[in-house]
C-alpha cells in the first residue's frame, strides 16, 4: 500500500473525542508544585489559547522539503486551519478533480515528522473529495491552485480520531502540501 495511503488515506474518520492533549512542559522555575504536577495541570487545562496558522514555522519554498516547527506555547486548534503559504496560479481545485501533491506530515503531540513524499521524491495522486484520504485533506485542499504551498492543521475529528495507521489517538496533524498539478 502506498505510504500516504498508510498515513492519511483509507482510514475511517470516526467521530472522535475532542479532548486534546497539550504538548510541552513548564519552564516555571519558581516554587511551584513539582514539575510532573505542573505538567499534568497544564495538560488538563491547556495553555490558554489555540494556535493559529501564523504560529507554525515553515521553512523552505515550493518544491523543497519543508521544515515544520510547532510551538510549545499554545494549544492545537479544534477546527481545520487552511492557509496558503505560497500562492498558486490557475483555477482552484474542485471536488472530483485529480490532484498531484507533495506533502510533509508532523504530529502535534511529539513534533515529529511521520511521513513525507518530498523525502521519497514521489508526489501523491488523489481525487479530491472521493473519500480516499482523511477528511482534513478532502476539505482543506478545495480551491488549491497549481504551484501553491498550503498549510493544513487537521484536528483529530478530521484526521484519525481514535488513532490508526501509526497515528496516536486524538492527534492533531500538521501538513505542508505543494500542489504539483491540479486537474491533470
Amino acid at each position: 500500500m502506498h505510504a500516504l495511503a498508510r498515513i492519511i488515506g483509507f482510514g475511517t474518520a470516526a467521530a472522535a473525542a475532542l479532548a486534546l492533549t497539550a504538548c510541552g512542559s513548564s519552564d516555571d522555575k519558581s516554587t511551584a508544585p513539582a514539575k510532573s504536577s505542573t505538567v499534568a495541570a497544564q495538560s488538563a487545562q491547556g495553555k490558554g489559547r489555540e494556535c493559529a496558522a501564523e504560529d507554525i514555522g515553515v521553512d523552505g519554498g515550493f518544491g523543497a522539503a519543508p521544515k515544520i516547527t510547532i510551538p510549545d506555547d499554545c494549544d492545537p486548534p479544534k477546527q481545520l486551519i487552511v492557509k496558503d503559504l505560497v500562492a498558486g496560479k490557475g483555477p482552484g481545485a474542485a471536488v472530483g478533480e485529480p490532484l498531484t501533491m507533495n506533502y510533509a506530515l508532523v504530529t502535534w503531540s511529539d513534533h515529529k515528522k511521520k511521513d513525507s513524499s518530498f523525502d521519497r521524491g514521489k508526489p501523491f495522486q488523489l481525487t479530491l473529495g472521493a473519500g480516499r484520504v482523511i477528511q482534513g485533506w478532502d476539505q482543506g485542499l478545495v480551491g488549491v491552485q497549481q504551484g501553491a504551498r498550503r498549510l493544513l492543521i487537521v484536528p483529530p475529528d478530521l484526521g484519525y480520531g481514535s488513532g490508526g495507521n501509526g497515528i496516536k489517538p486524538n492527534e492533531t496533524l500538521v501538513f505542508v502540501t505543494d500542489a504539483v498539478a491540479v486537474g491533470k
